[in-house]
């Protein structure tokens, strides 16, 4: 049985990841629907999969932070104690992670291996570069897209599709959270 994978995103509505300037997390939307509805689904059993990069800046953000701020939310919390691998030629264990293993090698490779041998889902949570690779590769599953009612076209950072494929996307899920965020989750499909 080949394990689900889904690269799970935040975005403004411009298809940022993140912004600049005077943006705070989540751009400042969140509320208490959002919060508990990432930390049930991050309540299932899963397996993260990150790109060096993402995991180096969630250990630095991790490290930076107190109890009390934003990147310290239960679901985040839920998430560095779930099982992980980071896709990495450059890392070397031990990971600053509960249970975080280095896979070297190329992502497709690894993703396609850990598909095959997972015995639970797998997720990514940004990862944007690697996970454009396993799109392409047919390899994600599910993308799973919570859209921040914002438009951040001066202070955009970490555009999500840049240099992506093209993609076909079929809509399987959909959920309001707080009145204005839209998660969307979608099957895709290369184009063409």
């Amino acid at each position: 049985m080949t394990a689900t994978y889904t690269f799970d995103f935040f975005t403004s509505l411009d298809g940022f990841g993140a912004a600049g300037g005077d943006w705070t997390g989540y751009w400042g939307k969140q509320g208490p629907e959002l919060l508990d509805h990432r930390l049930a689904q991050y309540a299932e059993e899963q397996r993260m999969v990150f790109g060096a990069q993402t995991y180096r800046l969630f250990s630095r953000m991790l490290a930076e932070s107190t109890e009390e701020s934003e990147v310290r939310d239960p679901w985040v919390t839920r998430m560095i104690g779930l099982p992980a691998t980071v896709v990495s030629t450059t890392l070397t264990e031990p990971l600053d992670w509960a249970d975080g293993t280095v896979a070297g090698g190329d992502a497709v490779d690894v993703v396609a291996r850990l598909k095959e041998e997972s015995d639970v889902p797998l997720r990514s949570h940004g990862s944007l570069a690697m996970n454009r690779a396993l799109m392409a590769a047919g390899l994600v599953d599910r993308v799973q897209v919570t859209l921040f009612p914002v438009i951040t076209g001066r202070s955009g950072l970490d555009p999500i599709f840049q240099g992506a494929a093209d993609f076909d996307l079929d809509l399987i899920g959909t959920r309001t959270l707080d009145g204005s965020i839209q998660e969307l989750v979608y099957r895709p499909t290369l184009h063409g």
